[in-house]
């Protein structure tokens, strides 16, 4: 999910970038122009500059959610950086959470256990729908917001392109996660475009819980091709320093909007617009940008709107039967 895709992405995130934080001033001025001598009006802007300084001030802590796209241990060691940094931007304690997987986090989110979620395109559509999650920022990579899953075999493999993988049965596919986007959903959906009917008579299928691991099952000789984002080899670079040849890709999808930042339902608006001027800033904090990359390979993050992901929802309604449950 480059990720959410499921990673677990943590996702080519950059163009763009937004800046945030006008409503404050906005606000301020308003306030100001408002007070017209009346001690009443003078009280009430107070009250309202006091409930928007202490947004936090009924929140204990503020929890993210990661799903692993590479060793979960390992992106919560990484994130340790981003807690604190978030931390003293927000005033309140920030502790990073990884998931087992979407379906965890989603629930998580739904049960407003989880405040701010890593989700994947496919992942925030779902929890939209099941948790009336709201999208505030989405990831940049190599200056774009979108990005493209990949088809990936071992390099002397028989397989040359996508089409060679609907004339043959019983091919072994290394995939994160059923609800990953890029990992599985859109490749899947393109498979089925293309042809195949029942994806699991076709195929031996691999879940794997994450990029990097269905990479593994490559290199390892366990699968004869492998779904991630684009490019999901780079993660195994430094300990496999000639995985760009021991493995290549035959095919891409269509375009996928970026990986999510969503937060739960019930925090407050002032707590949510805060949240996103927190990470915002992070497009000028070269420290955390590279802790973003390692986490998720983002390179920033942009104001998000859920209609940037309708194209999502149409590939979600092509599996909501299944995956819903």
């Amino acid at each position: 999910m480059k990720r959410m895709g499921y990673a677990l992405v943590l996702g080519g995130v950059m163009s763009a970038l937004v800046a945030c934080g006008n409503g404050d001033n906005e606000n301020n001025s308003t306030n100001v122009n408002n007070t017209g001598g009346n001690d009443n009006a003078v009280e009430d802007n107070n009250d309202d500059n006091n409930n928007e300084a202490s947004a936090t001030d009924d929140v204990d802590e503020l929890v993210m959610g990661f799903i692993p796209s590479q060793d979960a241990s390992e992106i919560a060691t990484t994130a340790e950086p981003l807690e604190q940094f978030l931390s003293e931007e927000l005033g309140v304690d920030v502790r990073a959470e990884v998931m087992v997987d979407f379906s965890g986090l989603i629930e998580a989110m739904r049960t407003q256990q989880v405040d701010i979620g890593f989700l994947n395109p496919f992942g925030f559509v779902q929890a939209e729908d099941r948790a009336d999650v709201e999208v505030i920022l989405k990831s940049i990579r190599n200056d774009s917001d979108s990005y493209v899953a990949q088809y990936t075999v071992p390099a002397d493999s028989h397989l040359e392109d996508i089409d060679d993988l609907l004339e043959e049965e019983g091919l072994v596919w290394a995939f994160p996660d059923t609800l990953s986007t890029s990992g599985y959903l859109f490749p899947a959906k393109q498979l089925m475009d293309m042809g195949i009917e029942n994806l699991e008579n076709h195929f031996e299928q691999l879940s794997v819980g994450g990029h990097d691991n269905a990479m593994m099952q490559l290199l390892d000789g366990q699968a004869d091709f492998a779904t991630t984002f684009e490019d999901a080899r780079d993660t195994l670079a430094d300990e496999f320093p000639d995985i760009h040849d021991d493995l290549r890709v035959i095919g891409y999808t269509d375009e996928i909007p970026n990986d999510t930042i969503s937060v739960r339902s019930e925090l407050s608006d002032a707590l949510k617009e805060e949240i996103t001027e927190a990470f915002m800033s992070l497009n000028e904090n070269e420290e955390m940008l590279e802790v973003m990359h390692e986490i998720y390979t983002w390179d920033g993050v942009a104001i998000a709107e859920s209609s940037d992901y309708d194209i999502v929802r149409d590939v979600f309604a092509e599996f909501e039967d299944d995956l819903s449950n």
